[in-house]
């Protein structure tokens, strides 16, 4: 089983095939190794080229995509997933996610679609996405094959507090999407004060932020300095005081919502 980076590179809006085979590229270069596509981005093909095009062994490489809202059916779901398999240009996809619990999602057939890309060895991993805790235990328990990871919208203000609980107790991975909130944290007083404090960027310290919470960022970004600068996060260290400050950010503040979203469906 590959290792879990604790840093992904997102490729979400890569919808243009140079752009994002040179920022993937770019991104294995850095040293990023998990890299996280979707469906729904268009992009899987794009991405699956920039690794062919690589010098990382894709061996090397943890690699994510999701299923579209309308793929959920059983029989959509084992297609589908093959397809981005052949997209991608791999034999096994390290992990697959149900983007969102929405549209053709039903937990029987979805589920256990997932279990038999598993058992087959399409799938390394199974994977939830933007889940609410009730969807979420619900799955868990429906399907035999172990949730490896949640990825939802995390950031400083946003939290998620009850999904890393749950995480926790659960063993599986929280992965975050949207970790520098579309990089609204650079309009944060208490992260440029930090930032500041360690001649960092407030990128960087909402990344170090996410992974102090035992989260997993995946950031996007497009140019390489900002993929360059995402990534020497990993050489941020915060300290308690740090983290405290960051925790105490009372703005509930969420990026991607709509009506239709899990969260406002209770």
């Amino acid at each position: 089983m590959k290792e879990f980076p604790k840093l992904g590179f997102g490729t979400y809006k890569l919808e243009d095939r140079e752009e994002c085979i040179e920022a993937v590229t770019t991104a294995l270069d850095v040293g990023y190794r998990h890299v996280d596509t979707a469906q729904m981005y268009d992009n899987e093909a794009f991405v699956g080229d920039a690794l062919a095009e690589s010098d990382v062994d894709v061996e090397d490489i943890f690699l994510a995509t999701k299923l579209d809202t309308d793929n959920l059916a059983y029989d959509d779901v084992i297609e589908t997933a093959h397809e981005s398999a052949d997209r991608l240009g791999v034999d096994t996809i390290d992990l697959l996610y149900v983007h969102w619990p929405l549209d053709s999602y039903d937990e029987d057939g979805t589920l256990s679609a997932l279990d038999e890309l598993y058992d087959d060895g399409l799938i390394d991993n199974v994977g939830l996405s933007n889940f609410r805790p009730d969807q979420l235990e619900s799955a868990i328990e429906k399907l035999d094959a172990p949730v490896f990871a949640h990825q939802v919208e995390m950031h400083p203000m946003l939290p998620q507090a009850e999904l890393r609980e749950l995480a926790a107790e659960s063993d599986h991975h929280l992965v975050a999407y949207s970790p520098i909130a579309r990089n609204d944290v650079a309009e944060n007083d208490t992260i440029v004060e930090i930032a500041e404090k360690h001649d960092a960027s407030p990128a960087q310290v909402s990344l170090a932020w996410v992974m102090a919470k035992g989260a997993v960022p995946i950031p996007k970004a497009a140019s390489p300095d900002h993929i360059r600068d995402n990534f020497a996060a990993l050489e941020l260290e915060l300290d308690a005081d740090d983290v405290a400050a960051i925790d105490a950010i009372e703005t509930d503040h969420r990026i991607v919502d709509f009506d239709s979203a899990p969260w406002n469906r209770v």
